[in-house]
Protein backbone atom coordinates (compact mmCIF):
# COMPACT_ATOMS: atom_id res chain seq x y z
CA UNK A 1 0.00 0.00 0.00
CA UNK A 2 2.69 2.33 0.75
CA UNK A 3 1.99 3.89 3.56
CA UNK A 4 4.48 4.43 6.71
CA UNK A 5 3.61 1.53 9.42
CA UNK A 6 3.32 4.49 11.65
CA UNK A 7 0.19 5.75 9.77
CA UNK A 8 -1.56 2.36 9.87
CA UNK A 9 -0.66 2.27 13.62
CA UNK A 10 -2.50 5.84 14.29
CA UNK A 11 -5.25 5.50 12.42
CA UNK A 12 -5.91 1.88 13.59
CA UNK A 13 -5.85 2.98 17.29
CA UNK A 14 -7.96 5.77 16.33
CA UNK A 15 -10.58 3.10 14.97
CA UNK A 16 -10.33 1.57 18.03
CA UNK A 17 -10.87 4.49 20.32
CA UNK A 18 -13.15 6.71 17.78
CA UNK A 19 -14.78 3.98 15.77
CA UNK A 20 -14.07 6.22 13.22
CA UNK A 21 -11.06 6.68 11.11
CA UNK A 22 -12.11 10.58 10.06
CA UNK A 23 -10.43 13.74 10.68
CA UNK A 24 -10.36 15.12 14.11
CA UNK A 25 -13.30 18.17 14.68
CA UNK A 26 -12.41 21.56 14.45
CA UNK A 27 -12.10 23.39 17.65
CA UNK A 28 -13.02 26.58 15.99
CA UNK A 29 -16.31 27.43 14.49
CA UNK A 30 -16.67 29.32 11.13
CA UNK A 31 -17.55 32.54 13.42
CA UNK A 32 -14.53 32.21 15.83
CA UNK A 33 -12.75 32.44 12.48
CA UNK A 34 -14.36 35.31 10.80
CA UNK A 35 -13.93 37.31 14.38
CA UNK A 36 -10.41 35.95 14.76
CA UNK A 37 -9.41 37.88 11.42
CA UNK A 38 -11.39 40.76 12.37
CA UNK A 39 -9.78 40.92 15.56
CA UNK A 40 -6.79 41.01 13.60
CA UNK A 41 -7.50 43.74 11.37
CA UNK A 42 -8.91 45.76 14.00
CA UNK A 43 -5.23 45.99 15.93
CA UNK A 44 -2.67 44.13 13.70
CA UNK A 45 0.30 44.18 15.92
CA UNK A 46 -0.80 42.03 18.46
CA UNK A 47 0.77 38.23 18.80
CA UNK A 48 -0.78 34.76 18.28
CA UNK A 49 -0.48 34.46 21.51
CA UNK A 50 -2.18 37.36 22.54
CA UNK A 51 -5.06 36.95 20.04
CA UNK A 52 -5.59 33.82 21.52
CA UNK A 53 -6.05 34.87 25.15
CA UNK A 54 -7.82 37.42 24.06
CA UNK A 55 -12.07 37.17 25.29
CA UNK A 56 -13.12 37.17 21.80
CA UNK A 57 -11.16 33.94 21.07
CA UNK A 58 -12.89 31.76 23.48
CA UNK A 59 -14.36 28.49 22.50
CA UNK A 60 -17.83 27.10 23.14
CA UNK A 61 -17.09 25.59 26.43
CA UNK A 62 -14.88 28.58 27.23
CA UNK A 63 -11.75 27.37 26.68
CA UNK A 64 -8.99 29.02 25.38
CA UNK A 65 -7.85 29.03 21.93
CA UNK A 66 -3.94 27.88 21.07
CA UNK A 67 -1.59 30.40 19.33
CA UNK A 68 -0.81 27.57 16.71
CA UNK A 69 -4.97 27.45 15.98
CA UNK A 70 -4.90 31.16 15.41
CA UNK A 71 -1.56 31.01 13.36
CA UNK A 72 -3.29 28.85 11.11
CA UNK A 73 -6.67 30.32 10.71
CA UNK A 74 -4.80 33.62 9.99
CA UNK A 75 -2.83 32.11 7.48
CA UNK A 76 -5.52 30.69 5.68
CA UNK A 77 -7.37 34.30 5.55
CA UNK A 78 -3.87 35.11 4.38
CA UNK A 79 -3.01 37.31 7.16
CA UNK A 80 0.32 36.57 9.35
CA UNK A 81 0.42 37.42 13.23
CA UNK A 82 3.65 38.90 14.05
CA UNK A 83 4.97 41.00 16.45
CA UNK A 84 5.92 44.34 15.60
CA UNK A 85 9.02 45.78 14.78
CA UNK A 86 11.34 47.12 17.58
CA UNK A 87 13.75 49.32 16.37
CA UNK A 88 14.64 52.70 15.61
CA UNK A 89 11.68 54.75 13.70
CA UNK A 90 14.28 56.28 10.58
CA UNK A 91 13.20 59.64 8.77
CA UNK A 92 13.80 60.89 5.55
CA UNK A 93 16.26 62.73 6.99
CA UNK A 94 17.88 59.55 8.75
CA UNK A 95 18.21 57.81 5.48
CA UNK A 96 19.73 60.59 3.69
CA UNK A 97 22.12 60.75 6.14
CA UNK A 98 23.09 57.40 6.23
CA UNK A 99 23.69 56.76 2.93
CA UNK A 100 25.99 59.93 3.06
CA UNK A 101 28.16 58.11 5.42
CA UNK A 102 27.80 55.03 3.57
CA UNK A 103 29.37 56.02 0.28
CA UNK A 104 31.80 58.18 2.36
CA UNK A 105 33.24 55.40 3.90
CA UNK A 106 32.83 52.39 1.08
CA UNK A 107 35.44 54.61 -0.85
Amino acid sequence: MNVNRTTIFRLRQRLHETNTVSDWPRCTTQRQDINLVRNHMNNRFLSASASASSRHTRERNNQRISANTVRKRLSCSGLRARRPYIGPILTQRHRHQRTLWAQEYAA
